[in-house]
């Protein structure tokens, strides 16, 4: 399809071009471009980026170009190519998604602090990330959901559209957006298509998107409050919340000598925000003084409502203070059944309460 000026008396063609002829790179002109103007890729779904070039993940050098999050607070994965055809970006993006599916709101904070620190803004991240969300606090059980995937490139093959349409049947939610640039007298014109899904295929992922925020709501209004009796150390404590039962198996496991950095590696997926940690032993007072002087002096953000951090509720091991975070979703047992694997000599069992 080309691009046509209406003049006075014929239509006049503007030339079609490449990136690479038009002298445009992929980071350091389109990511740039798009990380300030986001709404260009993302236009029916209003989207924060909250982070370029991320790549805050154990064990791998991949970086995701942009990364950002929607108002359902599920988090978007944006991949650029310049190539005329996509390569294979749709497999990459979705090791992507996968890698980054288990974030939490309080991971999510750390990385966007970072972000606008690296581009010269004064924000604080968790104040901009709620007010975004229209959130009056963190709610980790509605946070990062789903992963959505957006494919931006001049051109796509007919093997990744198939790959993407195929996977969009199965669930998943990646769209494609092909940027096309066009030269005309020195400057440079891009058209901007949606082309999968098509634009006339809106209306019926309106509607099953409706559908999916109504059976969230549900989740949200019909929490689990199923209670738990957890055996430790001989020791039964009956009747727990899931969070006061992870809470009483890692203190116990703390107590039985294991160090701090074993506990945090056996849940691997919240292993960076499972503690806070400060030098020296501290009274409660002074380790919240302490974390709050870290996050104004440029640290890691800091509520003391999000972990266990009460006079008592401190762990204390080799010359150092520790809180156990108590932020806990739908992933809290699998945390627990991980706890019991990685420590199997400690006969830890748990079940629900009658």
């Amino acid at each position: 399809m080309a691009i046509y000026e209406i003049a006075s008396d014929r239509f006049r063609k503007i030339n079609e071009t490449s990136f690479s002829d038009a002298g445009l790179r992929e980071r350091q002109d389109l990511q740039r471009l798009l990380r300030d103007q986001i709404e260009i890729v993302c236009r029916d779904t209003d989207t924060l980026v909250i982070s370029e070039e991320f790549s805050q993940w154990q064990d791998s050098n991949r970086r995701i170009d942009l990364l950002g999050i929607d108002k359902e607070a599920n988090l978007v994965v944006i991949e650029l190519k310049r190539t005329e055809d996509g390569g294979h970006m749709e497999l990459q993006s979705i090791r992507y998604a996968a890698m980054i599916s288990s974030m939490t709101f309080e991971r999510a904070v750390d990385v966007y602090s970072a972000f606008l620190k690296r581009i010269g803004s004064t924000e604080d991240a968790r104040t901009s990330l709620l007010h975004f969300l229209e959130w009056d606090e963190a709610d980790e059980d509605q946070f990062a959901q789903d992963v959505r995937i957006v494919l931006v490139s001049a051109e796509f093959s007919k093997e990744l559209t198939t790959s993407v349409i195929w996977l969009n049947e199965r669930g998943l939610d990646i769209r494609c957006i092909r940027i096309k640039p066009y030269s005309d007298d020195g400057r440079i014109l891009a058209d901007i298509q949606q082309i999968i899904p098509l634009p006339e295929a809106e209306d019926y992922r309106v509607r099953l998107k409706e559908k999916q925020q109504r059976e969230r709501a549900a989740r949200k209004f019909n929490p689990d409050f199923t209670k738990y009796d957890v055996t430790v150390g001989g020791q039964k404590y009956v009747r727990l919340p899931k969070r006061t039962a992870i809470y009483t198996i890692v203190r116990y496991l703390v107590g039985a000598g294991h160090p701090i950095e074993n506990i945090a590696a056996a849940v691997p997926w919240r292993q960076s925000s499972l503690f806070r940690v400060a030098e020296g032993e501290l009274t409660s007072d002074e380790f919240i003084a302490r974390q709050k002087t870290d996050a104004a002096n440029g640290g890691r953000s800091f509520d003391e409502r999000r972990f266990y951090c009460d006079e008592g509720e401190l762990f204390c091991a080799d010359g150092k203070t520790y809180s156990f975070t108590n932020q806990w979703g739908n992933r809290c047992i699998e945390a627990i059944d991980q706890l019991i694997e990685a420590f199997p000599d400690e006969s830890i069992t748990y079940q629900a309460s009658e």
